[in-house]
């Protein structure tokens, strides 16, 4: 199920992805920032849940069907960068800073910033073209 989509997003010259595909690669890059201090918390689960039904005008239970998707894809997904791209090419330069404050609230959701984190969160503000002073913003939007 997720080899077509992996490898559109791994081309070397990606299409931009269409809204339900550009959901799944946010919601992927979200569990990897998550998972990436080794500690995938239940309130990082919920806390991605939240988002997706908020940004997305989902259903707690089609959230979860997203969420849940997205873990097998983050899993099988070989690299950041490539999420990344597809997110900066789905999504317009002035909406991408909503995506680095719902990575931050991930984050920052279990109550501590891992080193592991901020290194990841710094690389994707920068891939999504986000300025230092920018991702300094949304941290401090998402409570941190």
């Amino acid at each position: 199920m997720f080899a077509e989509f992996l490898r559109r997003l791994t081309a070397p010259a990606p299409e931009p992805l269409g809204d339900a595909d550009s959901r799944l690669a946010l919601a992927a890059l979200m569990v990897r920032v998550a998972r990436s201090d080794h500690d995938y918390a239940q309130v990082e689960i919920d806390r991605i849940d939240r988002i997706l039904v908020t940004r997305y005008g989902l259903s707690p239970f089609e959230a979860t069907a997203l969420r849940q998707e997205a873990e097998i894809l983050e899993s099988e997904a070989p690299d950041t960068v490539r999420f990344t791209r597809a997110i900066k090419e789905a999504v317009p330069h002035e909406d991408r800073f909503g995506v680095l404050t719902a990575l931050w609230q991930v984050v920052l959701a279990d109550g501590s910033r891992d080193m592991h984190e901020d290194t990841l969160l710094r690389m994707v503000a920068n891939l999504l073209g986000i300025s230092d002073r920018e991702s300094a913003r949304a941290r401090q939007e998402a409570g941190g």
